[in-house]
């Protein structure tokens, strides 16, 4: 009996079993034979997770337009199938051929999130590849990585042969001539590695050497190997006109996250949030002219039969062009009953106008990030918006007629106090009364307010990278501080489990050491650690104490400016200098001028014609 013979026997007995048949429109099937070099992409959650990451769409599209390269998709299966798979000793299967993982030459893993890193290891585990880079043979494939996580690569270092830093779009080809090349000369898996060593923006982890102090603390960090270089500079796209988008994706047949097209405007932001990751990896602003969007979406639109375009970037309401562009699309499309949705908007973007056109259609929801409840803690976050936006844009969205909104906050922020927290009770409250203040006749019913509150995260490259999370009893109790102050009729509070976010504060900011930790707490069971029925924390705790490692000296503990990050070979084109001098400002409450308004001097003016602000004023 054949791999597609013995999956459809048993997808019978899985739930939803349209995450495993393939065969989803727009998806792209080449002859395995004809084409020298197979990639295996590989998303580490489940299915309707990666089939609404745009990034896969883009990569899938970009490798399989090349004649001598194919790209399959591989998902992480549920526990059901997982089960399933082992009883009949049926490996991990691409979704369009169905051919297992082994039998690739690359695999490609997307690191969007530090809580799938257990099911990496559970994908090549199921797929027939060894666990660790140092097992593996001539004959495995070589496995690599990219995404925002990449940027502290340490704790994965164990497992990842080589990790691709930047934009995917900028290194993807020549990484995977690098590896045909191995095929087509023969040579050794160890030449391969050094060869990807020599590429701009790949990391190589085995051609490096760490060393501790007694308390943990890195002491030194060097390359091994003349091809590998002291720091890995980030690949940067200049420009998104003439780089590569999919005009076609594949459409699933079974609910997914983000259904619908996803067309990114812009990449990267100008703003400067300290706590925002994303925000200082993604420098320099770049933006895809009104014409290339407009030509994507009604491509896309004929490819796909979505009904709704979701404008997609970090501050969707920060594109220049933006209520041009909606207006276009609404002409064009409007009669095909086609809607558009604003995710990712800033609260003192120029929207009214935007709003008014999108929903000409349909009223898509609407999301606000405030993120901190005074404008005291929004100083301190540089997050550069008063009260007095948040509250003119919802009277804007309550007189336009929705009557349901999103506020997006975090607690636990550096220097955060209970005024803070009450400060988000005060605000949501002022949100529900700007409803009430729109005559009866004249507004929506049925007043919603989704007040969200995340457990802050220092992240890599950003100004509180040094600054240690509260521990997990802080955490717990400003949620329920939160739980009492919003008990407000029309308010509905959500939050984070503070447990999750203190393992992610871990991976985030861990070292290469953290990798055995992963690797125990996989053994013991830990995978799908992002989902709240099979997350266990007490198991990975227990895989702390079995590798000698406190998670607090990762999570907890404030860092010497002075003492060697794991992630500081990596250069992000923020210079340590910026994120020093941010930090010091939010100790002062002192705000950051947004980029747009002069250059303010992050590093990446080194990098000579890459960021069109750089320079644009003093710093």
């Amino acid at each position: 009996m054949d791999y597609n013979e013995r999956m459809e026997k048993i997808l019978e007995k899985v739930q939803k079993a349209p995450r495993y048949t393939g065969g989803e429109m727009n998806t792209t099937i080449k002859r395995w034979e004809e084409c020298p070099l197979h990639f295996g992409f590989c998303f580490p959650d489940t299915y309707e997770v990666g089939m609404s990451h745009l990034g896969m769409k883009i990569l899938y599209g970009l490798i399989n337009r090349e004649p001598w390269s194919l790209c399959e998709r591989f998902f992480m299966p549920w526990t059901d199938m997982i089960e399933l798979m082992k009883a009949e000793e049926l490996p991990l299967l691409s979704m369009e051929s169905r051919r297992p993982l082994s039998d690739f030459d690359v695999i490609g893993f997307t690191l969007q999130y530090e809580m799938s890193y257990s099911n990496i290891l559970a994908m090549m585990d199921l797929g027939g590849v060894p666990l660790e880079n140092k097992d593996r043979g001539e004959n495995d494939p070589i496995v690599v990585a990219g995404g925002p996580c990449a940027f502290n690569p340490e704790p994965l270092a164990d497992f990842i042969d080589a990790f691709m830093i930047g934009d995917g779009e900028d290194v993807m080809t020549e990484l995977n001539r690098v590896i045909l090349e191995r095929k087509e000369k023969g040579l050794t898996r160890a030449e391969c590695l050094r060869n990807l060593a020599a590429l701009e923006g790949v990391y190589v982890p085995s051609l490096y050497d760490v060393e501790y102090d007694d308390s943990g603390v890195i002491t030194a960090f060097r390359p091994n190997c003349g091809e590998a270089p002291a720091v890995i500079r980030k690949r940067v796209v200049t420009d998104l006109n003439q780089t590569y988008y999919p005009e076609e994706i594949p459409v699933p047949y079974t609910e997914v996250v983000f259904d619908r097209i996803m067309l990114e405007i812009m990449r990267g932001c100008t703003r400067g949030c300290r706590f925002c990751q994303a925000g200082m990896l993604y420098r320099p602003v770049r933006e895809r002219s009104m014409e290339k969007l407009i030509d994507l979406a009604e491509k896309l639109y004929r490819s796909t039969g979505y009904e709704e375009i979701s404008l997609s970037s970090l501050s969707s309401g920060d594109y220049s062009c933006l209520p041009e562009l909606i207006r276009e699309l609404m002409r064009r499309l409007k009669d095909q009953r086609v809607s558009i949705s604003l995710p990712s908007l800033r609260i003192d973007s120029v929207l009214k106008e935007s709003l008014e056109e999108t929903q000409q259609v349909k009223k898509t929801s609407l999301t606000f990030a405030p993120e901190a409840g005074t404008q005291r803690m929004r100083d301190v976050i540089n997050k550069g918006v008063t009260e007095e936006d948040l509250l003119e844009k919802v009277r804007d969205a309550f007189e336009g007629g929705w009557s349901s909104v999103k506020l997006y906050f975090m607690d636990g922020l550096p220097t955060e106090t209970t005024e803070d927290l009450d400060g988000i009770a005060d605000l949501a409250r002022k949100v529900v009364e700007e409803y009430f203040r729109v005559p009866k006749e004249k507004r929506a019913k049925g007043l919603r307010v989704t007040v969200s509150a995340s457990t802050f995260v220092p992240k890599p490259f950003t100004p509180f990278q040094w600054d240690a999370q509260n521990t997990i009893p802080e955490i717990i109790g400003k949620q329920d501080h939160l739980k009492k102050v919003l008990n407000i009729k029309g308010v509905h509070f959500n939050w984070h489990e503070p447990y999750l976010s203190f393992l992610e504060a871990c991976f985030a900011r861990g070292d290469r050491r953290i990798g055995a930790v992963l690797k125990r707490a996989y053994e013991k069971g830990c995978i799908l650690d992002g989902w709240t029925e099979t997350f266990r924390f007490d198991t990975w705790m227990e895989a702390f104490r079995e590798c000698g490692l406190d998670p607090a000296f990762y999570a907890n503990r404030v860092r010497d400016p002075e003492e060697i990050l794991p992630w500081d070979h990596i250069d992000s084109g923020i210079t340590k200098a910026f994120l020093l001098r941010e930090k010091k400002k939010s100790e002062q409450a002192l705000t950051t001028k947004d980029c747009r308004q002069g250059c303010n001097g992050c590093g990446l003016q080194r990098w000579k014609g890459v960021c069109g602000y750089a320079n644009a004023g003093s710093v």
